[in-house]
């Protein structure tokens, strides 16, 4: 059983996309004495929101003082489910098996309810690169229900799931960690979620190893 996170250190964004800092927000998911959930609240879900810039502060903070404890603690319910999904199909991706069908129905519902509750508008200014005006999608008149935060990360999955950049996605090398990240080093051979701290523990590891090895006499 997952334990709650005991306090509101920012979290560690070192996947490079805010769809695998989702999943390795529970942390420690394969050390043998279990992992640790990082999202333990409807207020944590929209702390991670906010500071992986899904959503913006005025967001976050109106749903916070508008969303009831039960209605956020449904929501949050169906975070976790998404987000186990997702890592089903992020690490099946990097170990070249296929996930359960199960996970795969559990992605397919949520993305499609993503998708039902998106609106077209016309914007003044779009993200293209001359700024003209333009259509575009929005969450217009479901901003302020409870579910956006899940809308937008079942958004954000999909977008990474149905992209070239699928193929980017590797796992930290340090075995009880292995969180996922974006492979954007230029030759693609980063090994490490966070070389502070993996990477340094696993150079540490390694010079202990080599300073306790027997020597071979000649």
């Amino acid at each position: 059983m997952s334990r709650p996170a005991k306090n509101q250190q920012p979290f560690d964004l070192c996947g490079d996309h805010p769809a695998l800092d989702f999943v390795n927000s529970l942390d420690n998911r394969f050390r043998p004495n279990g992992p640790i959930e990082l999202l333990a609240d409807y207020g944590d879900l929209l702390r991670f929101m906010e500071q992986a810039q899904l959503l913006s502060s005025q967001q976050a903070r109106l749903l916070a003082r508008k969303t009831k404890q039960d209605a956020g603690a449904q929501v949050l319910q169906s975070a976790h489910e998404l987000r186990e999904a997702a890592a089903a199909a992020f690490y099946g991706s990097v170990d070249r098996r296929p996930p359960p069908l199960t996970d795969i129905r559990t992605l397919e519902r949520h993305f499609l309810s993503a998708s039902r509750h998106r609106e077209l508008r016309w914007e003044p200014s779009t993200e293209s690169s001359d700024g003209r005006p333009g259509i575009a999608w929005t969450w217009g008149r479901f901003e302020t229900e409870a579910d956006l935060p899940l809308w937008v990360l079942s958004q954000t999955v999909s977008d990474l799931m149905m992209s070239e950049e699928m193929g980017r996605v590797r796992t930290c090398g340090v075995a009880t960690c292995r969180w996922l990240f974006l492979d954007t080093s230029k030759n693609h051979t980063r090994r490490w979620c966070n070389m502070k701290v993996c990477g340094n523990r696993m150079k540490a590891r390694r010079f202990q190893e080599r300073a306790t090895a027997p020597r071979v006499s000649r």
